[in-house]
């Protein structure tokens, strides 16, 4: 429980879009601090991450998309890191005071990530790793549980070759160091630039993203890889790369190509998992991956972030601290 659950005047900040457009779709509103239920729990929010689906949240392409229900106020945002503040009936692994992480994966909610505070189902939520900030930790959940995902559905043994697209990016960057972890032979495919970093993630091939992609991984992995996690959202060339009944995993929903020579083609949707979350966060604090911030911004400027997002050219997340 919580003291401000017997407030009922207490209110919070949240970040909301009330009609889909530009950056300055995004509102900053008062509202009713959340109780959590059976099962969940309140978090006070000390950082949330910010994405690219979070653009495609304020633009409206979710509702275009039949993912997200015409609404009068949708909320915004799915990492969080923070300290828990309250704990609903029969939550037994979490108490007041804990430094937790976790994903909100609703689309259908009214208030996401960007708040003061959010509550979550307690098995959406997993152990801070130790040693990291809030503001390195909220960088994980979303883009490190989409790699980890899209890995779990390739199903390979090690000694697997994978090649990731997009691989200097925020997933990509996880899959190649999770992949490497698992014991696969990486290719990662990104700009030639970002080799010294692809390298020190764990990838045994560079391909530059100036290259034809599949005769160039072809060239390295003679026959074809046995798989790909495609998160630059390339489609058919990737598909090109990976040899007779692999597998394919777009980690974008609806970019998945056909399934050509026996191929076996996936989309990955991210699930919260505080399970695996915290498998993360281990590898997290035992430096095994790589967090990356670019820059972070009040939760009151989220408009500002948001531009600086649509201008490119980042290398980590832009978070926003309340």
């Amino acid at each position: 429980m919580t003291s401000l659950q017997n407030d009922k005047e207490a209110t919070m900040r949240a970040v909301v879009v009330r009609t889909p457009g530009g950056p300055e779709a995004l509102t900053v509103t008062e509202v009713p601090i959340p109780v959590p239920g059976a099962g969940q729990v309140l978090v006070r929010v000390e950082a949330a991450a910010v994405n690219p689906v979070d653009v495609a949240t304020r633009t409206g392409m979710l509702i275009d998309a039949g993912l997200v229900s015409p609404r009068p106020v949708i909320g915004i945002g799915w990492d969080v890191a923070g300290r828990v503040d309250g704990v609903g009936e029969g939550v037994t692994e979490f108490a007041v005071g804990d430094r937790v992480i976790g994903l909100r994966d609703r689309l259908d909610l009214s208030i996401g990530a960007y708040a003061d505070y959010l509550v979550l189902d307690a098995a959406a939520l997993a152990p801070a790793p130790h040693g990291l900030s809030a503001v390195e930790a909220a960088t994980l959940p979303l883009n490190a549980l989409t790699a980890s995902q899209a890995l779990d559905l390739l199903d390979m043994p090690p000694g697997g070759t994978v090649l990731v697209t997009g691989a200097a990016g925020a997933v990509g960057g996880f899959a190649v160091e999770l992949a490497a972890h698992r014991g696969w032979r990486v290719v990662a495919n990104a700009d030639a630039s970002d080799e010294e970093f692809l390298r020190a993630a764990g990838a045994e091939w560079v391909v530059p993203r100036t290259d034809d992609l599949a005769d160039a991984v072809r060239r390295l992995v003679p026959g074809g890889v046995d798989a790909a996690v495609d998160a630059a959202v390339l489609g058919l060339p990737v598909l090109g790369a990976v040899r007779n009944r692999g597998t394919f995993v777009s980690v974008v929903a609806g970019a998945a190509p056909t399934p050509l020579r026996g191929i076996t083609v996936r989309e990955q949707w991210v699930a919260a998992d505080g399970a695996a979350l915290a498998r993360i966060a281990v590898l997290a604090e035992n430096r095994r991956l790589t967090i990356r911030v670019a820059e972070t911004f009040p939760l009151a400027h989220a408009v500002k972030a948001h531009h600086r997002l649509t201008e490119g050219k980042l290398r980590g997340r832009l978070v926003l601290v309340p």
